[in-house]
């Protein structure tokens, strides 16, 4: 592991938005700059990561390109559901697509059924196994029970598994002894409502916590006006219980979930669920330790036009994290059941109707420790799955430590895609003749990525960045190809992704910090000789070549002024028009237990298009909204 070394010393409607941030703050908060709450950036660097090389490590010693979203960013954000929060990081592309559907992605590739990015919840994957991405309506998070979430662009299939090809999302939330007391949660606006209570307290000898949230969203609206019937109201309830200390416990939380669209002419969409992990562990201070961790996942859903499902999912992972010598290993194996029952929608179905999937896997990483600046770590992961076989997920990392905080590191990686029952077994209409006919040669996609990084998280503690230039070679993406009575889904498409990710913070003083940062990519995106699908390689993504982000926080006695400005290069098939949203926020803090919060986002009132579906479709669009909301803590 790597040893620290000391510490060494366009928008003119926005106009008096942006003066009035970046100018109050020097008077307010040489007043009250040091009752601010959230960490200091030298906090930050300190802060524990585990999903780079699955063991805790420092911010600042982490060799991938990573971001942190904290308790604090969310809470500022005035987020409400997890897309919301995950704007925050700015090497993700996060469009809104409908009331409650989203499309996220990093590094390109972005769809609203996009498949490259590993998402989990306190270690549990929330991908289903029909098309290898993540149902944003039905996955909500507690957001007041967050402690952090982990941010990786790039490849981690190594550690984490066929599907982590572009990057990692791990939402991390607070252990219980971290929310005894009790919290009330309320909220709503021009776009919907929502409520929260959570409860904590000890028992047993041990802690734990239950929640209840329900929320609601009203219908978007296309450019004519027009209601799109997509409006949600969802309710969820959980609870986390933990016995033992920080080296030695044993946790067990489950969730329950219900959702519901206002519906269309075809009726409305219906998602429910629930699910239960238990986790042992024993882990040192030092990180030395193992992990054993089982989960079942059940998710219904019932969508009148695409098609009827119900997923159940059993998990099981066992982790080893052990030193000798100069080594810092970590091994580890998993197994994972998936079985789902498809019925067929107006126009869509799956064929088999009934399908179980097994995989396993073993791996094993090695963090070599050369002298007390540098590290190299190699990895290699046997990912098998039914449709595919064996899959060989290798890595190899090198980090060295500069002065102070200095710290550069590259990587190669080898990721894949494994496939899901999209490719396969998909297929359109739900009766024959088939356009889609199904895809029974399709095999897993593949990438080769190389990525250089630079980080500097500040000696001084006032000012961090990070720089990531990285170049991905894809093989055997997704196409359509004549076959059968119809297109079949297979591998005629190829192509490459490059790009630069850059990302800062400074706390301009006690009170007033900037954040921000952006990616500049270039996609190359193609059919190889012989591809005859007729969208060419549409399909696989709409990404744009370039968009940022940049947010300023002040604190000033009991009151919080936030200000983010959002910028996105227009998407090009289908088109969409580049746009630039502000979002305000003013908070309240007139007792420590007692917040009051009013956000206005797209402060410019532009109505904006973030993300089109399709060619033929009537894409939302979004405007000026406004949010209040109070939360009581005790």
């Amino acid at each position: 592991m790597l040893r620290r070394k000391p510490p060494t010393p366009t928008l003119r409607p926005a106009a008096w938005l942006l003066a009035a941030a970046f100018a109050a703050p020097v008077a307010a908060s040489i007043r009250d700059g040091d009752e601010l709450a959230n960490l200091s950036l030298e906090e930050l660097a300190d802060v524990q990561v585990t999903s780079v090389s699955r063991r805790a490590q420092r911010l600042a010693d982490a060799a991938a390109a990573i971001q942190v979203i904290t308790a604090e960013d969310i809470r500022r954000a005035g987020a409400t559901r997890l897309p919301e929060a995950l704007r925050l990081a700015s090497n993700l592309q996060v469009a809104r697509v409908g009331a409650n559907t989203w499309a996220i992605t990093a590094r390109g590739f972005n769809n609203a059924l996009g498949n490259k990015l590993l998402v989990l919840v306190d270690g549990r994957t929330v991908y289903t196994p029909l098309f290898s991405g993540v149902f944003w309506d039905s996955q909500d998070v507690m957001l007041e029970d967050v402690e952090r979430i982990e941010v990786i662009s790039g490849p981690g299939s190594t550690l984490w598994g066929a599907n982590a090809v572009n990057g990692v999302i791990n939402v991390i939330t607070k252990r219980p002894v971290d929310t005894v007391g009790g919290l009330v949660a309320v909220g709503g606006g021009g776009e919907g409502d929502l409520a929260a209570v959570r409860w904590g307290g000890a028992f047993a000898g041990g802690h734990a916590r239950a929640y209840a949230r329900r929320y609601r969203l009203d219908d978007s609206d296309n450019a004519a006006g027009i209601a799109l019937g997509d409006g949600w109201r969802g309710q969820q309830a959980g609870f986390r219980a933990e016995w033992g200390g920080d080296q030695r416990r044993f946790n067990l939380q489950g969730d329950v979930h219900r959702g519901e669209s206002d519906g269309s002419v075809f009726g409305p969409v219906e998602t429910s669920g629930f699910n239960l992990m238990a986790r042992w562990r024993d882990i040192d201070a030092d990180g030395d330790g193992w992990r054993l961790q089982a989960y079942y996942d059940a998710a219904d859903r019932d969508d009148p036009l695409q098609f009827h499902d119900r997923m159940r999912v059993f998990d099981l992972e066992f982790l080893h994290a052990f030193r000798r010598g100069r080594h810092a290993l970590v091994w580890g194996a998993g197994w994972r059941h998936a079985r789902d029952h498809v019925q067929a929608g107006l126009i869509t179905t799956f064929l088999p109707n009934r399908k179980s999937l097994d995989g396993w896997n073993v791996y094993v990483q090695d963090a070599l420790a050369l002298g007390e600046r540098g590290e190299l770590t190699l990895g290699l992961k046997l990912d098998h799955n039914d449709y595919t076989g064996a899959e060989w997920l290798p890595n190899l990392r090198f980090a060295w430590r500069g002065e102070g905080d200095l710290l550069l590191w590259g990587a190669l990686s080898r990721a894949v895609r494994s496939p899901s029952r999209i490719d396969r077994e998909f297929y359109l209409p739900s009766v024959p003749p088939f356009l889609i006919d199904g895809g029974p040669d399709f095999v897993s996609e593949i990438a080769h990525v190389a990525e250089l990084g630079l980080r500097d998280t500040g000696g001084d503690g006032r000012l961090q960045y990070s720089l990531t230039a990285f170049h991905a070679d894809y093989d055997r993406l997704r196409s359509g190809q004549p076959g059968g009575s119809g297109f079949r889904v297979e591998n005629w498409s190829e192509g490459r992704v490059a790009g630069l990710e850059l990302s800062g913070s400074w706390q301009v003083t006690p009170g007033w910090r900037l954040s921000g940062g952006g990616v500049r990519q270039w996609i190359d995106l193609r059919q190889k000789p012989g591809g005859l699908d007729p969208d060419g390689t549409t399909a696989l993504g709409n990404d744009p070549p370039w968009y940022w982000q940049l947010r300023s926080s002040h604190t000033f006695g009991a009151f919080e002024f936030d200000l983010g400005v959002r910028g996105v290069a227009a998407l090009p098939a289908p088109r969409v028009a580049r746009y630039t949203q502000v979002d305000v926020g003013l908070g309240w803090r007139p007792t420590p237990v007692l917040s009051l919060r009013l956000q206005v986002l797209d402060a410019l009132d532009e109505a904006q298009v973030e993300f089109q579906p399709g060619l033929l479709s009537l894409p939302a669009q979004f405007g000026r909204r406004v949010w209040a909301g109070v939360e009581w803590r005790w």
